[in-house]
């Protein structure tokens, strides 16, 4: 059994779902609000940028040409995180609104193995969208069936 596996057999759902929020607020702290990424970003670009002008031959600087179409991938990654940023915002208030939308319908949620059933009481909105239904906060992610009254 993997490590994670053997911590997420000793706590219930809520517990669970307690541990997540503070383990992604730790990271969000740690990372000042950035997250982490493989890929390179504008800061990465720049410092490649001023490296590749301060070491250039004298004798055959770099085109303009050459330097327009590196500014405008600069700009072109500014305006992609940008829209990520704002997709994942959206993307949150949406599911944000869902889960509210659900609150006091009965619901089904899977969580492992285990199928429950019961209605939701209340909706955080904080981070990761959570609903609590029967004493225990799940994501919104794991309710599977949402039930007229």
């Amino acid at each position: 059994m993997s490590d994670i596996a053997t911590i997420q057999s000793r706590f219930n759902a809520s517990e669970l779902a307690a541990i997540q929020r503070e383990n992604d607020f730790f990271n969000t702290q740690l990372n000042e609000g950035k997250p982490q990424s493989k890929e390179m970003g504008q800061e990465e670009f720049m410092k490649i940028l001023i490296a590749q002008l301060t070491h250039q031959d004298p004798t055959a600087p770099m085109e303009d040409k050459e330097f327009i179409g590196q500014m405008a991938q600069l700009q072109t990654l500014r305006d992609i995180s940008s829209m990520a940023k704002d997709f994942n915002r959206l993307a949150n208030l949406l599911q944000g609104s869902e889960a509210t939308g659900a609150l006091g319908k009965n619901v089904e949620i899977t969580d492992g193995d285990s199928i429950i059933q019961g209605t939701i009481k209340a909706v955080t909105r904080e981070g990761m969208t959570q609903v609590l239904v029967n004493g225990n906060y799940y994501q919104w992610d794991q309710v599977s069936k949402v039930f007229e009254e």
